[in-house]
């Protein structure tokens, strides 16, 4: 049975068995596009329902994979056109105008098992490169996604997006000029080995920064980090650069890092692609050390020059333990 055949046929059965080897690849592209785990998982799901009530159009004529992408890059811009439920971000902050808001971590247990496609999965699934991308408009995100990061040529992209090829070329050359500037300092090559583990350094820094917190070492703490640190907690907005002291000062401030009294341990895990820390949190008066956050680190030379901090506590997906 061909492609055509399969995906026209009323068989949902059938049509599960052949879409389904697409599902990791497609939540990986979803995510690109809306930065959060949870709404890629639904809007790949939606996809699929899509795919299903419009599978007549299939004709052959592209590849399922390319007639998926289609479908799931119109299925997020449809899910960005209604998003009603928008937390504004005050004017002159970073991330204002963009959907850093709402940005989750990308579990790595989640990625794409083929290796071709965890390795193109791989080189642009990092938090900075998903910010950066974050900050286009819904439709020029979509064309720099679909032209530079899956290689698409510019007319079928045209084609998806329903533009002339002349829009699509503008489009990609105002994304990549926003792009360039909302990357960090020293970020020059996105590509990492296709069977990428932490390095030495990454793992023990990671392992330095988890033994700080178990032992309230606030100085430890402050020099595994640059004084040019990019530092992000989310829920809130945005990615401020902070010295060292004033980001550990902040953290004691308000009740996160209190030395003597909170009790600490922590997980070396990696997370988009990046090392990472699962930090356990034993309250006072509670007999169990809780996952509390997830930071997720980009250590350059041996130090940690950008810090993003997620709640971990509702993101089961991340594969870490809810107690230690």
């Amino acid at each position: 049975m061909t492609d055509e055949t399969t995906f026209r046929a009323d068989d949902p059965a059938r049509f599960a068995l052949v879409t389904e080897r697409y599902r990791r690849e497609l939540q990986v592209h979803c995510y690109r596009m809306l930065a959060n785990y949870d709404d890629a998982l639904d809007m790949t799901q939606e996809t699929f329902l899509r795919a299903w009530h419009k599978r007549e159009s299939f004709r052959g004529d592209a590849a399922p994979r390319t007639w998926l992408y289609r479908i799931a890059t119109n299925v997020c811009l449809d899910f960005l056109d209604r998003r009603t439920h928008r937390v504004p971000v005050p004017a002159g902050l970073p991330g204002a105008g963009s959907e850093l808001h709402y940005l989750q971590p990308y579990p790595d247990v989640a990625l794409p098992a083929d290796p071709q496609e965890s390795a193109v999965a791989r080189e642009t699934i990092e938090l900075a490169f998903v910010v950066a991308v974050q900050h286009l408009p819904p439709r020029q995100r979509a064309v720099f996604i679909l032209r530079d990061v899956l290689g698409w040529p510019a007319s079928p992209t045209a084609g998806t997006l329903g533009l002339t090829v002349a829009s699509v070329t503008s489009a990609l050359q105002r994304a990549r000029v926003t792009v360039r500037e909302q990357l960090p300092g020293r970020r020059l090559d996105w590509r990492r080995p296709a069977t990428y583990e932490l390095s030495d350094d990454e793992r023990a820094v990671v392992t330095a920064y988890i033994d700080a917190h178990q032992r309230n070492d606030v100085d430890a703490l402050t020099a595994l980090l640059r004084d040019d640190l990019r530092f992000t907690m989310l829920p809130d907005p945005g990615t401020v650069s902070v010295t060292a002291r004033d980001a550990v000062d902040g953290w004691v401030a308000n009740g996160l890092f209190r030395p003597g009294h909170d009790d600490w341990r922590g997980a070396v895990t990696t997370v988009n692609r990046m090392p990472a820390a699962g930090l356990y949190l034993r309250a006072p008066g509670d007999a169990e050390f809780r996952l509390f956050a997830v930071a997720v680190l980009r250590v350059v030379d041996g130090t940690i020059a950008e810090l993003t901090g997620f709640d971990a506590g509702d993101k089961p997906w991340l594969a870490l333990p809810p107690t230690w």
